[in-house]
């Protein structure tokens, strides 16, 4: 089992930053994919990004240039920071871990004001 613990969310203006991060902790797998998926009122889960245990990174076109994803593997940790918010980044980001299994953290809102 892996437990998933996320932090960070909040409520921010456009413009602004927000930095999310979650923690890991159980059966933690040396080799992993973690990442950020994001649910909007009304709308599916989508990818936002995503890190491989070894550093790769893959972003959503909607993201791209203004998120970053980094990991710290020794703290089994996984940040997203978020510049250049819109309104429309607003959704409950959900974090990801993924072996052979999937495991999902229980959400964080992040709240973008015009």
């Amino acid at each position: 089992q892996v437990q998933l613990v996320e932090s960070g969310g909040g409520l921010v203006q456009a413009g602004g930053s927000l930095r999310l991060s979650c923690a890991a902790s159980g059966s933690i797998s040396s080799s992993n994919v973690m990442g950020w998926y994001r649910q909007a009122p009304g709308k599916k889960r989508e990818l936002a990004a995503t890190i491989t245990s070894g550093g790769t990174t893959n972003y959503a076109d909607s993201v791209k240039g203004r998120f970053t994803i980094s990991r710290d593997n020794a703290k089994n940790t996984v940040y997203l920071q978020m510049n250049s918010l819109k309104p429309e980044d607003t959704a409950v980001y959900y974090c990801r871990y993924s072996t052979y299994v999937l495991y999902w953290g229980q959400g964080t809102q992040v709240t973008v004001s015009s």
